[in-house]
């Protein structure tokens, strides 16, 4: 059980259910993060399925048409229709219940008079030249929806864990400091009542004894006047 430091007395048991009623809210917050971050889970998880299955369709589509290129032109053809640029992507960012995760990806080929050859000699270059634009475009993709994947894979996690800290260590700890303190409280109240009710039946006795003392000094004088 975590060990709760608190000063002694009425205020600590202020501080006490204050750090309690901060700690419950936190756990509240954090559970309807997970409940949102648990539905963009399962959302980031079948984007990536299903753009990984277009990946992979596209790279043997791609593969496919390159044998027919090869078949038809030869590793000379190929060569000729290498770019000599390099191609970019752009991915956008999103934010998800305060946690930021590659949104929409795309990817820009090569300038069109970047390519060797401008007019491929076959329709199986011209074919397999696009099927690989294809498949780069397919593989931006499914690459920025992995990475979503694996940052709401930590973020539910990381969350997760912050909620059960909470749940299982942090305000079990502090409840029973509280209950410890608020126990001590009253016995220091009931202890204090006894004191008093004692110290008040101590003078009551001393009130009565002196009394009689009095009068009989009254009667004493009286005597010798």
């Amino acid at each position: 059980m975590t060990k709760i430091r608190v000063p002694p007395g009425r205020a600590g048991r202020l501080r006490l259910r204050r750090r309690l009623d901060a700690a419950q809210r936190g756990a509240d917050l954090l559970e309807r993060k997970l409940h949102a971050l648990l539905e963009e889970q399962r959302a980031r998880h079948r984007a990536a399925e299903a753009s990984t299955r277009a990946w992979i369709e596209a790279a043997r589509e791609a593969d496919r048409w390159l044998d027919r290129a090869l078949a038809a032109e030869g590793r000379g053809g190929l060569h000729r229709c290498a770019p000599t640029d390099a191609a970019h992507t752009t991915v956008r960012e999103t934010v998800s219940m305060g946690v930021r995760m590659p949104g929409d990806a795309e990817y820009e080929p090569p300038p069109p008079d970047a390519l060797g050859a401008p007019d491929p000699e076959t329709a199986a270059l011209a074919c397999a030249r696009s099927a690989y634009l294809d498949a780069a475009r397919a593989a931006v993709a499914a690459a920025a929806d992995q990475a979503a994947v694996r940052i709401v894979d930590d973020a539910v996690t990381a969350t997760r864990r912050q909620v059960r800290t909470l749940q299982r260590h942090w305000i079990p700890a502090l409840r029973e400091s509280l209950a410890l303190l608020e126990l001590s409280l009253e016995q220091a109240d009931f202890e204090d009542g006894l004191r008093r009710r004692h110290l008040g039946a101590d003078t009551g006795r001393r009130t009565r004894v002196d009394a009689p003392d009095r009068r009989e000094n009254a009667n004493s004088q009286g005597n010798r006047l």
